[in-house]
């Protein structure tokens, strides 16, 4: 019975010689019968780690917690990676002032957050013939907040929708 997997452990390793590390052993070359000996001595696995290289480099470890701890640090590299969601922020044609600075202050706030905002005007009945007011709008949306945000996708029609997206700047 074949196992899938991507290292090869103990008889499956077929190089003459191997590079050994691990706890409880001095670093080096050894033949392959030596470092079997050394794992079968310690009570561990002896695990390819690096194919590829010359000599390849074996670990001497226990294969299931060693499968362990990898799956772990997967694990914490993808809780660490980013998580950026898209928060949308309508605007009508006739937006007034006062509203148009409310929604900049909350759109303000989703930049800072690492969120995107996908800003957009939306046009009712009629009011498409207003196209040119609802890009005013965009546009005066993304100068309002280009300290906290950059322009990913320029405002485009998409149906009765007018809408651009932007993304936080990266702070240094």
């Amino acid at each position: 019975m074949k196992r899938e997997q991507e290292h090869r452990i103990n008889e499956e390793i077929d190089a003459p010689e191997v590079r050994v590390v691990g706890e409880n052993v001095t670093p080096g070359v050894m033949s392959l019968q030596d470092a079997l000996a050394k794992a079968e001595e310690l009570g561990v696995d002896l695990v390819e780690i690096v194919p590829n290289a010359t000599p390849p480099v074996c670990r001497l470890v226990d294969y299931q917690k060693f499968l362990y701890d990898q799956k772990k640090k997967q694990k914490e590299i993808r809780a660490k990676a980013a998580k950026i969601s898209v928060k949308e922020i309508r605007f009508g044609p006739q937006t007034d002032e006062h509203d148009f600075n409310f929604k900049v202050n909350h759109a303000r706030k989703f930049l800072q957050e690492n969120n995107k905002v996908k800003a957009y005007v939306f046009f009712r009945g009629r009011s498409i013939m207003f196209k040119e007011q609802g890009e005013l709008i965009l546009l005066k949306f993304a100068v309002a907040l280009e300290d906290v945000g950059k322009v990913e996708v320029m405002p485009s029609l998409e149906g009765r929708r007018l809408s651009m997206l932007l993304a936080p700047k990266k702070h240094k």
